[in-house]
């Protein structure tokens, strides 16, 4: 809390991104056919160039590659950042490995208390910021789950999982599933274990 409040304006930088990750997996989950989109344009491009001498404003082979593989995982941003975090603690062993899972769970526990409070909610004054500071919570919980050496979803967890799960499923519908899919699709290897996958199975089921 008190490195929060000490770094507010990295704090809301670091909210605006993951706002945005989440924003942009959003758009990529609810448009599956942009993978097969993108297959045609990678056909078409090859038939282009076998006429076109023109170059300069040319995806090349790899580029290309990278984008496919890219846009082959369900929620692509996110995936990217976790990986990122993920070799930021590793790299950085010297670093209370608390310091970055402290932020994490600290994030995610002020967005729920913030959403579970209807005063705060009644001075919010444009509606999309309810879906900005969900947004929020769940990329903070699954940042938290792939860095710490348990996960989010284990019983002594930092973050309130059963409580942020319901305030996702107690919205109205169709405006959250794209962030439950994410923390579905999301899960870290220690969530996926023996002992917590009766937790997962009833705390994420439909």
């Amino acid at each position: 809390m008190e490195s929060l409040e000490n770094h507010q304006a990295l704090a809301k930088q670091f909210a605006l991104i993951l706002d945005f990750v989440l924003a942009f997996d959003d758009l990529k989950m609810t448009n599956p056919s942009i993978q097969n989109d993108f297959s045609f344009y990678r056909r078409m491009r090859n038939r282009v160039k076998a006429y076109s001498e023109a170059e300069e404003h040319e995806v090349s082979n790899e580029v290309a590659n990278r984008m496919s593989m890219f846009y082959a995982y369900p929620t692509p941003m996110l995936k990217m950042l976790s990986n990122s975090v993920t070799s930021f603690v590793q790299k950085n062993q010297a670093l209370p490995l608390e310091n970055t899972t402290d932020i994490f769970s600290t994030m995610a526990n002020l967005c729920r208390c913030m959403i579970e409070d209807p005063g705060i909610v009644a001075r919010f004054q444009q509606k999309e910021t309810v879906l900005f500071v969900l947004r929020v919570m769940v990329g903070a919980i699954i940042l938290y789950d792939h860095v710490h050496p348990v996960g989010a979803f284990y019983r002594k967890s930092n973050i309130d999982i059963k409580s942020s799960i319901k305030l996702l499923k107690d919205q109205p519908p169709n405006t959250v599933e794209t962030l439950l899919n994410a923390l579905r699709f999301l899960l870290s290897i220690p969530t996926l274990s023996k002992w917590a996958t009766y937790d997962v199975d009833q705390q994420l089921v439909q």
